[in-house]
């Protein structure tokens, strides 16, 4: 796997569900179902910019935490916590992460405490593909750290899947499974030096 483009294709848990809205839904109203999601579950297929297929399951905890279990082969692990974007990899014997500054990627758009997508010219794209709203967001001030478009279907707000472009221009898309909402988890799997740590035991 691309660990840099990885840091691309990180987002928010999501529900699958059957398409209902046939019409484009409000800024506000999907600021507001992200906003909704505090600590919550949910299986995921990421395809990457070269074809290949990853699969495993994420956790996140707004703000600003998330978690990213890959399954075999690829035995990653990717940490979202503490201001910063951790990637460990499996097949490796050391132990500390390559990091990258959280606010660097398109990641913290979606983990910031409060979404307001209407902000900031932070969207550049709003649009009704027939079947659901897709919403292409960046940073305004770093529009060089990539971009992430995001799908929405309606009748509740479900985010579908995200596929985001990095700098460079590689995409990657998520696709997600049934989303399950949890009570809180345990701060130590959002603990990258904690993780580090074990490891090197």
């Amino acid at each position: 796997m691309d660990r840099r483009a990885f840091l691309f294709s990180s987002a928010a848990a999501a529900v699958v569900g059957t398409p209902a809205l046939a019409d484009k839904i409000s800024l506000n109203a999907l600021s507001g179902y992200l906003n909704g999601i505090s600590a919550a579950a949910a299986e995921f297929t990421q395809v990457n910019d070269d074809g290949t297929l990853a699969t495993g399951q994420l956790m996140l905890q707004r703000p600003g935490r998330m978690r990213f279990e890959y399954d075999s082969p690829e035995d990653t692990l990717v940490i979202a916590g503490q201001g910063q974007i951790a990637i460990f990899d499996g097949r490796s014997n050391v132990p500390d992460a390559e990091k990258y500054p959280l606010n660097q990627t398109p990641l913290k758009l979606i983990l910031e405490r409060t979404v307001n997508l209407a902000r900031r010219n932070m969207v550049v794209g709003h649009d009704f593909d027939g079947s659901a709203t897709v919403v292409v967001a960046q940073d305004p001030e770093r529009p060089e750290y990539g971009s992430i478009s995001l799908k929405f279907t309606g009748d509740p707000i479900e985010l579908r899947q995200w596929v985001v472009t990095d700098g460079q221009g590689a995409t990657t898309t998520v696709i997600l499974g049934k989303f399950e909402k949890r009570q809180g988890f345990s701060p130590r799997l959002f603990d990258i030096k904690g993780e580090e740590k074990r490891r090197s035991g």
